[in-house]
């Protein structure tokens, strides 16, 4: 998942992607962490971020 790279990419901290998202930062840190989330969560921080699923989702060439 892509999460961290894009949110920095954008010059957003964890706290400003919680209050735009709605989505606790506990759980945000954990996603960025995992790279797992439920469906909902990931449908949330892509519509934040202002990207599709697809870019949120998509594992880079590194594994990651």
């Amino acid at each position: 998942m892509n999460l961290k790279q894009i949110r920095i990419g954008k010059a957003l901290s964890v706290p400003a992607l919680s209050r735009l998202s709605g989505v606790p930062i506990r759980t945000i840190e954990n996603v960025e962490r995992s790279g797992e989330c439920k469906v909902s969560t990931a449908i949330k921080l892509a519509d934040a971020l202002g990207v599709t699923l697809d870019e949120l989702c998509k594992i880079n060439k590194a594994g990651e």
